[in-house]
């Protein structure tokens, strides 16, 4: 573990940090509560894409976090803005509640792919369709490459499998817009005024939270819910990253360290 610089803003992400399913996790509300009375800017990056951004907020501040609608940054948006700039249309293989945020976007005659958690809706017959767009030399847009995430139940597929699939089928590679791309993080650093080696990252995979942040020049916190499973910190192949047990535990950390 290398000693960490100076932190001057945070970034957090939400399902396994804060809260899982509809649940707050112990102590999360009143550790997020004291890491704002610091001072410290804030700001939630999350690769969650099972809902639009206004409804994710409003269920968060159902728990009791209070987080504004403009703090959260997901990949949806950076989807749409690149969408926009390279003038595609795309064919959207997403969750049914994702949809009307690309209301505004022409899916007529697609010749791009938009992938992301789409539950039920990983059928056969939208995979496929999905796949010969590709086979037609149609981008692949991933919203995220998690391999997995938990709910109430247990583990579940994220998008990451899906990813992963149709690459292998139509010999492609995927253009990642959530995390871990570098990309993804530095605009959520830009939000926060701060540069990347003044940022730290708290999240609960190893790899698109953790690596990905170190691998785009932040710092880099795993804490032990959620997701985390017993070694997971050993899939972490950049120098610097932190360990601890929850978020309670991560603001108790960066207290002593300022």
């Amino acid at each position: 573990m290398n000693e960490p610089l100076s932190i001057r803003g945070v970034l957090l992400d939400l399902s396994g940090v804060l809260h899982v399913g509809n649940t707050a996790l112990p102590g999360a509300v009143s550790a997020l509560r004291r890491l704002r009375s610091i001072g410290l800017p804030l700001r939630y990056v999350t690769n969650t894409t099972r809902q639009p951004r206004v409804s994710l907020v409003e269920r968060l501040n159902s728990m009791g976090f209070a987080i504004a609608a403009e703090e959260v940054l997901t990949p949806t948006q950076a989807a749409l803005a690149y969408l926009k700039d390279h003038a595609l249309r795309p064919y959207l293989l997403i969750h049914p509640e994702l949809h009307v945020e690309f209301s505004g976007m022409d899916t007529r005659s697609p010749n791009a792919v938009v992938l992301g958690d789409a539950a039920q809706d990983f059928t056969y017959d939208n995979l496929n369709a999905a796949f010969r767009l590709l086979m037609e030399g149609a981008p692949l847009l991933a919203l995220g490459d998690n391999r997995y995430f938990r709910e109430p139940d247990g583990l579940s597929l994220d998008i990451g499998p899906f990813k992963t699939a149709l690459e292998y089928a139509a010999d492609t590679r995927a253009r990642v817009l959530g995390k871990p791309a570098p990309a993804f993080f530095h605009q959520a650093v830009a939000a926060l005024g701060c540069t990347p080696a003044e940022t730290l990252m708290i999240g609960d995979d190893a790899t698109a939270d953790v690596d990905g942040a170190l691998r785009a020049g932040l710092q880099g916190l795993l804490v032990r819910t959620g997701k985390y499973r017993n070694g997971d910190e050993r899939r972490i192949e950049s120098p610097g990253a932190v360990l601890l047990d929850d978020l309670p535990a991560a603001v108790e950390w960066i207290l002593e360290k300022r």
